[in-house]
């Protein structure tokens, strides 16, 4: 349902917040690259049908788990300072209808703002909409815009301007990253305005997740003037809380305090200066060298090693970036459910954590629904390792020696090491069969691309804000992206049942039916859910936070 697999955050946050695949998703329709998100991602995304409210203010980590800073100023903030960040530079242009890049999506957001933002725990929280609430059971949406709020120019920000933003995603000459997102939900000529303050989204059919969709978990969905011609940092018009003064796509970029933010009193900053740094290394060296104060995209197993050292605070948060190792329902020896359980038993999963996430990701359970997705069934057994259990079902499926080939591309790599040696430890031999990511995500998408037609693989998903846009593509019968080729009746219909449920206690009936269906059958083993930090300099500022998507929200920030 969103761009692609690969255009959210995977385990290195460096590319975007898509879909499955990374840089070559960005060729295919629809698709875009892994940089968090995630949207990446993905992307962006569960369970609002009532008027929602709520504060702009951070919660604690998702999972219950400590973070290790607060992530809004305690006391009296301080204001002015300016906030030095490193990034990678944008690999394409800074374009909010078309940028897919962690980079760009950060510039964005210091500029721009959205409906509805998603916080580090998934919660929607109201920004330039004040309210949202169904009608025709979930056919319709209704959104009610924040009064006052102005663009940074002076224009004030009313419902044309929403639905200029929408409907210039939706047109395909546009070539919007966020497209795909809408796909079967909502269409060209679904969105209409009911006076200046009012904006109305005709759906396909009912989705009651509807409004993560155009939230901050599709991260395209940035509200624009309705003149907005793409040439953002050009004319870089938006609600945020920046103003976006110098743009220089090898240097960096120079923000001021944006007088006419619409929140009183923020953002506390007087500004925020992002230098680009060629590679994850001289990033890391400028943070340990003080020559900046913050990272917009950390990777765990860099600045891990930094907790506590020299005053750096390195967040974490749980995140809904996967990647699937995919086995084919209709080809031997996988077409046996036993020998797809055998390999689901056989992996140690909290081993895969700390050796490919550094620990930080959350343990999955062969099913679509992160813990951070409200609906997540809380009540299917966490799945372990169990070599008894693993040679019991290979018996039973008739399998005397279990070898077979595992397909992917370089991201994936140290994953697909892991598999192999944990694999080997219970007698199953495993061929890796690197790819190009050209190769990997080449081919006739329809035929024979090897991300979706081989034996057994590895792809990485970015981030989603809802759970249908796995479930939908990946899993559901003829799903766009389904490799394994699963085809479940029981599925499908829960699935279409789970997205029109018009409250919580039937949503999360029909997630049990889906998950438990997923974690039995296992067309997907989904060993860990990723997780995202953000270093940054506690002893010169508080309120930097790590997110999911690896969005950036500096509102908040303030010197210490």
């Amino acid at each position: 349902m969103q761009e692609s697999p690969h255009s959210a955050p995977r385990s290195t946050p460096r590319s975007t917040p898509g879909g499955p695949g990374g840089e070559v998703l960005s060729r295919l329709p629809g698709l875009s690259r892994r940089v968090f998100l995630g949207a990446a991602g993905g992307a962006a995304l569960t369970g609002l049908l009532a008027a929602c409210a709520g504060d702009t203010g951070d919660t604690a980590s998702a999972g219950g788990g400590p973070r290790t800073a607060p992530a809004s100023p305690p006391g009296t903030p301080k204001t002015g300072g300016v906030l030095r960040a490193g990034s990678p530079p944008p690999p394409t242009a800074v374009d909010p209808v078309t940028m897919y890049d962690g980079s760009a999506i950060a510039i964005v957001q210091l500029v721009a703002d959205y409906l509805i933002w998603l916080d580090r725990d998934f919660k929607l929280v109201p920004r330039l909409a004040e309210k949202w609430e169904p009608e025709e059971g979930g056919r319709r949406w209704v959104f009610s815009l924040r009064e006052g709020v102005t663009f940074s120019d002076g224009t004030p920000l009313d419902a044309k301007a929403v639905k200029a933003t929408f409907d210039r995603l939706l047109d395909p000459k546009s070539k919007s990253a966020a497209a795909a997102a809408f796909d079967s939900v909502l269409a060209e000529g679904g969105i209409g305005v009911r006076g200046d303050s009012t904006v109305v989204f005709t759906l396909e059919r009912a989705f009651s997740d509807f409004p993560y969709l155009v939230s901050a978990g599709n991260y395209n969905a940035v509200i624009l003037k309705a003149d907005y011609a793409g040439d953002f940092t050009a004319k870089p018009v938006g609600t945020g809380p920046f103003l976006l003064e110098s743009y220089d796509a090898s240097s960096g970029a120079v923000f001021k305090r944006n007088p006419k933010y619409w929140e009183p009193g923020k953002p506390y900053l007087d500004g925020v200066r992002i230098t680009f740094y060629a590679d994850d290394q001289a990033d890391l060296l400028a943070l340990q060298s003080g020559e900046i104060d913050a990272q917009i995209l950390s990777r765990p197993a860099l600045v891990g090693p930094l907790k506590g050292l020299g005053g750096t605070v390195v967040d974490q948060v749980q995140g809904t970036g996967l990647t699937a190792f995919t086995l084919r329902v209709d080809q031997a020896p996988f077409d046996k459910k036993e020998v797809r359980q055998a390999i689901a038993y056989a992996l140690d999963r909290p081993g895969v954590n700390a050796g490919v996430y550094d620990g930080i990701g959350a343990l999955g359970n062969d099913h679509l629904f992160a813990a951070l997705f409200p609906a997540a069934p809380p009540d299917v057994p966490q799945r372990a390792k169990d070599p008894a259990k693993v040679a019991s079902l290979l018996a039973a499926a008739g399998v005397e020696k279990l070898s077979f080939a595992l397909t992917y591309d370089p991201p994936s790599k140290d994953y697909a090491l892991t598999v192999q040696d944990q694999l080997k430890q219970v007698g199953i031999e495993v061929e890796l069969d690197q790819r190009t990511s050209g190769d990997f995500y080449g081919g006739d998408q329809e035929k024979d691309t090897p991300w979706l037609f081989t034996q057994a693989n590895l792809v990485g998903w970015a981030g989603r804000a809802v759970p249908s846009q796995f479930i939908i593509p990946m899993v559901k019968s003829g799903g766009v992206w389904n490799g394994s080729k699963y085809a479940n009746p029981a599925l499908d219909a829960a699935t279409d049942a789970y997205d029109s449920a018009a409250t919580d206690e039937e949503r999360g009936t029909q997630a049990a039916i889906i998950a438990k269906a997923l974690h039995e059958d296992v067309p997907v083993i989904i060993a860990v859910w990723s997780g995202t930090v953000r270093a940054y300099a506690g002893e010169r500022f508080t309120g930097v936070a790590a997110h999911p998507s690896s969005y950036v929200d500096f509102s908040s920030v303030s010197r210490l």
